[in-house]
């Protein structure tokens, strides 16, 4: 097989410190390489190592090869290849995406720009993408009017748009239901079946039995196992990688919780219809939440659940209906978990500072951060870095942990775990139920996962993709 990327002996480090040691790796045409690891254990780091796009404060170093271009990882001479020979499919869509264009602009301008086609053919080719991405109708929208998912796909349509051969794609299916991540996944294998190269980054050990291939398992940046992903992620070696099998929420015990019935909801919902981008996602909508419940919302990516728990929260005023909140609740009684946690931090501060700014305002207990970060697995050290400069998996636990800060009466968790590994993913859960259970906090668990939402869940809502003009 002919090697079109590979990496010798590359390496990741901050402050003089190592945080990946040093890897080598070979991806080949048509034969996938996916990389499975923990939150934070550097598996992006070394993906963007390799690319040539770590963050500010952060050094690589090794030799890297990618179509036939060899170099120190140190340098950035590769970053000419971007989109023409290397296509980078990014962990967080909202980065990627211009947030001033529209979706069908944003797709045409690399058919245009980077692929060289005519600028009508450039359209009808980013109007083709777009159809077979189920994005036909967000080709006039703005990249704040789509759903997370919705997001991830235009940036996987805009970055293959020029035509690379090589695709690193990291966490490429996040946020995605199980019909759009078949979809992602065969649109990878389609170009693996056309003399491509794969080499993926994801938490979701399905993505990486779908595509098969080989698998490396990194933890605390370093390769522990590798192999075919058939004998790996059914007869793994290493302790830590039949952990993180064995943390599949298709084998966790179903919650069993005590609901006083009798309590006052803390949020009560009553024929509430709500629209988005000029379409009705849901409407005559009744439901009731009360004290320690969990409430699952599922749905096909676009059907409205995020929209529906704005709306619980305040955040979007729906077109009918009435929404009524507990009596006496203060206004951060209501808390969310974005999906998207790098759009709910100051980019510019450090964590440290938007957790002091936070604990300053609301006269919290600073003290019960430590505590916290610990819970989370959220070493200290990450309190000194902007929002940027930390894994995706990471801030959304600082997301949590902010939450927990506040002690709300109820949490909307908008896909809490979609950028966690399956290990971290239920500790994360398990936070949320401690405070459901202990605390009596009421949970809106918003989520992809039809497993997971039937593990903890006490109701279930899922909302239908019937959306309509």
């Amino acid at each position: 097989m002919t090697t079109l990327l590979s990496a010798d002996a590359v390496s990741v480090h901050a402050d003089g410190q190592r945080i990946v040691s040093p890897t080598s790796l070979r991806v080949e045409a048509g034969r996938p390489l996916t990389v499975i690891g923990e939150t934070g254990s550097g598996k992006s780091l070394l993906a963007q190592a390799i690319v040539g796009n770590l963050p500010e404060g952060l050094a690589a170093r090794g030799h890297v090869e990618i179509d036939g271009l060899a170099e120190d990882a140190s340098a950035k001479t590769r970053r000419s290849l971007w989109g023409r020979a290397l296509a980078v499919l990014p962990q967080e869509p909202w980065l990627s995406l211009d947030p001033t264009m529209r979706a069908l602009p944003q797709v045409a301008e690399a058919h245009h720009l980077v692929a060289g086609k005519a600028e009508n053919e450039a359209r009808q080719a980013a109007t083709a993408d777009l159809a077979g991405l189920g994005l036909a109708e967000a080709a006039d929208r703005f990249p704040f009017q789509l759903s997370g998912g919705m997001a991830q796909r235009l940036a996987f349509a805009s970055a293959r748009a020029g035509g690379a051969r090589i695709v690193v794609a990291d966490e490429p299916t996040k946020g995605l239901d199980a019909a759009r991540i078949g979809d992602v996944v065969a649109l990878l294998q389609k170009g693996l079946d056309e003399g491509g190269a794969l080499l993926t980054i994801t938490h979701d050990l399905e993505v990486a039995r779908r595509l098969g291939g080989e698998v490396a398992i990194m933890l605390r940046g370093e390769i522990v196992e590798r192999g075919e992903a058939s004998a790996v992620l059914t007869q793994p070696t290493h302790p830590y990688t039949r952990k993180l099998i064995d943390a599949d929420p298709r084998g966790w015990p179903k919650r069993t919780a005590r609901i006083d019935e009798a309590a006052a909801p803390v949020l009560d919902m009553a024929g509430v219809a709500a629209s988005r981008g000029g379409r009705r996602l849901f409407s005559d909508l009744s439901l009731s939440v009360r004290p320690g419940e969990i409430l699952g919302i599922t749905g096909p990516s676009g059907c409205g659940k995020s929209t529906l728990g704005d709306v619980m929260l305040g955040l979007v005023r729906p077109d009918a209906g009435t929404v009524r909140r507990e009596a006496g609740t203060g206004a951060s009684s209501f808390q969310k978990l974005y999906q998207d946690p790098v759009a709910a931090f100051p980019p510019r501060r450090v964590l440290r500072r938007t957790l002091d700014d936070l604990c300053a305002l609301h006269r919290l207990d600073r003290a019960r951060i430590p505590d916290l970060m610990e819970r989370l697995r959220l070493h200290p050290a990450l309190l000194s870095r902007r929002p940027g400069n930390v894994s995706g998996g990471e801030l959304q636990r600082f997301s949590l942990l902010r939450v927990l800060l506040l002690k709300p009466s109820l949490i909307v968790a908008d896909e809490p775990s979609s950028r966690l590994d399956l290990i971290t993913q239920k500790e994360m859960i398990d936070l949320l139920l401690d405070a459901a259970e202990r605390h009596g906090c009421a949970v809106i668990l918003v989520s992809h996962d039809e497993a997971l939402v039937n593990a903890v869940s006490d109701k279930r809502l899922r909302l239908p993709d019937d959306a309509r003009p």
